[in-house]
């Protein structure tokens, strides 16, 4: 089996189902090509194209890292399975002008245009901007656009039948909306901030969404950036120690996919839900931060509750009621939510925020 074919098996593997046209634009598209200045590694080192390893981590299922400014990773070319996933909710057909808010190494336009999309490209940072537009040249792709500008605004007077985000935001900006005047069928696809992490929603023009998939970007600057209900992550080594309140209910634990289930229910049922660092725990969890930020209630994937602070029976009695509510409900999937969108954020930039969610059986 070549990098190719192994690259598609490692999606599938990431839960997507893919289509015959996107797997062969998957197939198709060099990944290497987008990145040729090289990528951070999951260790901090820099991995260059002459490095052995190089074609292996390209093709790997995992997001590469382009860009970063101090230990803030800025651009990427996001992980294949969930541009995949993101791709497929965003049902594009031949034909079709996509706007992609985010152009990051420019790969994702790749997919779109192999898909028989015309693209528009738009990117706040320049040099991000110039190396997609070098590396769409490098590997021939044509029908992108590579453009330089505010992404909140779009692409004023230009009807799109799509638009996609490929970064983390705290809302939709009414502009891509405005865009798809015209289009019955037109739909945003957008990580949308919620409990810490941006799950991805495909949004219609009346405002109604639903939720894809989980998953985590980097953020956004500007209008998309407004204030929204849920605290920011707890900083690294600021939660106190935190002691059990409630035993594990899962055994074995929630598997990655369905935790996050839970924690996206738990962002709906509570305003403080979001993610930390807990003592003697490898990765972040889910969390009920307090006002002061360094202690609250940890719901882990054992289903066991460890509060801290000067409020940790309240919050650790809130954490049990949200775990109740979640099986009591059934341990419904994240994609069996919908929302609502309502205008929010800065009254001179305003975004559309989630403000109602209803429980489907889908």
């Amino acid at each position: 089996m070549g990098p190719r074919e192994a690259f598609l098996e490692r999606i599938r593997r990431g839960g997507v189902d893919l289509s015959p046209r996107l797997a062969a634009a998957f197939a198709e598209v060099p990944r290497e090509v987008f990145v040729p200045d090289g990528f951070q590694r999951r260790d901090g080192t820099w991995a260059e194209p002459a490095d052995a390893d190089f074609l292996e981590l390209v093709y790997d299922d995992d997001v590469l890292v382009t860009k970063v400014e101090g230990r803030t990773p800025v651009s990427s070319s996001s992980q294949p399975s969930l541009m995949a996933l993101m791709i497929e909710a965003l049902d594009v057909r031949p034909g079709q002008t996509v706007l992609e808010i985010g152009a990051g190494t420019g790969y994702n336009a790749a997919l779109l245009a192999r898909l028989g999309a015309s693209v528009i490209s738009v990117d706040v940072q320049q040099d991000v901007a110039s190396r997609a537009r070098s590396a769409l040249a490098r590997a021939g792709i044509e029908g992108v656009r590579v453009v330089l500008g505010d992404g909140y605004q779009g692409i004023p007077g230009v009807r799109v039948d799509r638009v996609i985000v490929t970064v983390g935001v705290a809302g939709v900006s009414p502009r891509w909306l405005e865009q798809l005047d015209g289009t019955p069928d037109g739909v945003v696809v957008v990580p949308v901030e919620h409990a810490g992490t941006h799950p991805v929603l495909r949004v219609t023009r009346d405002g109604q969404a639903r939720v894809v998939s989980p998953s985590s970007f980097m953020t956004a600057a500007g209008p998309l950036t407004a204030a929204h209900p849920f605290p920011a992550p707890a900083p690294p080594r600021t939660i106190k120690r935190l002691v059990p309140y409630a035993e594990s209910r899962f055994d074995p634990p929630l598997e990655p996919l369905v935790y996050r289930d839970l924690w996206y229910a738990a962002g709906v049922w509570h305003r403080r839900a979001t993610y930390a660092a807990v003592p003697r725990r490898e990765q972040n969890c889910l969390v009920l931060l307090d006002e002061q930020r360094t202690g609250g209630a940890a719901i882990l994937p054992d289903g066991s509750v460890v509060a801290g602070g000067d409020e940790a029976s309240r919050y650790a009695a809130d954490a049990t009621a949200v775990l109740d509510r979640w099986l009591d409900a059934g341990r419904p999937p994240m994609q069996a939510w919908r929302l609502s969108l309502a205008a929010g954020g800065d009254p001179d930039a305003p975004i559309l925020l989630p403000c109602g969610w209803e429980l489907t059986s889908g």
